[in-house]
């Protein structure tokens, strides 16, 4: 186990000290702020309204629902453009929960988007990790240690998803730093309302982010474990990273192509978005969240059984 961790320390070690790797964590950085800053200067593009805030938030909510129900044009008279959901704005007087400004929570959650950022990145760091040993001759170097082959790509595998984790939880805090900079915070623990398929819950507003993070990292990990395992097999970081970021872009594309076929749910891009079943209902009918589960780790077993079975039994004497 110690020579495993330190396998691990040192393909962390070799990631950072990359160019490359600085420059994707700096961007990112980068590109958050500068988010940030646009949200703030667009007050319009944030809140689509100003939020009833005040002692009489009751009343005021009430009001908007009377004006929503008004079948006399009184609908023009609206003020709140973001409570326009009966049902959600009688929850919240219901519940005597007040509603909240824009603040780092909501930040927060719209920063969600910017998994696919982080994907790309992991997929680049994926499909380089193996590849480039071959590539840079210096594959025989870390073969010739008393460590087995499958040990030494597990070590790589678990580095691959430590950086992507890194990069995970360094957009949650930076996101919420920048937001509570920004916008100021609410409430650390203030609950959240929101619609899921027909029914309206609230959760602490933590443990709703951070479960909505979680959910859209799955396709994460699945393309970047598609990545390592095309960077294992065929030991080009360049077709890794081409193909893994090709699929990535187009996997929408070809699941609506794909659409009138009922062998499409089987495709893996059908199944990575699990909150479709929080949100609303599958692209396929028939598929439930078990469904899903099931087919991602069938295609998860796959990519690793590949992945281990050519670089374990591949002639290095070549390389």
């Amino acid at each position: 186990m110690n020579n495993f961790v330190k396998l691990i320390r040192n393909e962390q070690m070799k990631m950072y000290s990359q160019i490359t790797t600085k420059v994707m964590v700096i961007t990112f950085a980068i590109l958050i702020l500068a988010f940030g800053i646009f949200q703030k200067v667009d007050d319009s593009f944030l809140s689509g309204g100003d939020v009833p805030s005040g002692d009489d938030w009751k009343e005021v909510l009430q009001e908007q629902n009377d004006l929503l129900q008004g079948e006399d044009g009184s609908r023009e008279a609206i003020q709140y453009p973001a409570f326009m959901d009966v049902e959600v704005n009688q929850y919240y007087i219901d519940n005597n929960i007040k509603p909240t400004t824009f603040d780092a929570w909501d930040f927060v959650q719209m920063n969600k988007g910017f998994i696919s950022i982080i994907s790309l990145f992991t997929i680049i760091v994926a499909a380089s990790i193996v590849a480039n040993e071959f590539k840079w001759g210096t594959i025989k170097l870390l073969l010739i240690r008393p460590i087995s082959r499958a040990k030494l790509l597990l070590a790589k595998y678990v580095s691959v998803l430590i950086f992507a984790l890194t990069l995970l939880v360094f957009l949650y805090v930076f996101s919420f730093v920048v937001g509570g900079a920004l916008f100021g915070i609410d409430s650390i623990s203030q609950t959240y309302v929101f619609r899921q398929g027909d029914s309206i819950e609230q959760a602490p507003i933590f443990a709703h982010t951070a479960f909505r993070y979680l959910l859209s990292s799955i396709n994460l990990v699945m393309m970047a474990t598609f990545a390592f395992m095309i960077s294992a097999v065929f030991r080009n970081s360049s077709l890794s990273i081409g193909i893994a970021i090709f699929l990535m872009m187009a996997g929408n594309s070809i699941l609506l192509f794909l659409a009138g076929r009922e062998w499409a749910k089987y495709i893996l891009f059908a199944n990575t978005d699990l909150t479709v079943y929080l949100e609303g209902g599958p692209m396929f009918e028939g598929m439930t969240a078990v469904f899903s589960v099931g087919v991602l780790i069938v295609y998860y077993v796959l990519f690793i059984v590949l992945a281990w079975l050519f670089f374990t039994k591949r002639d290095v004497a070549n390389a």
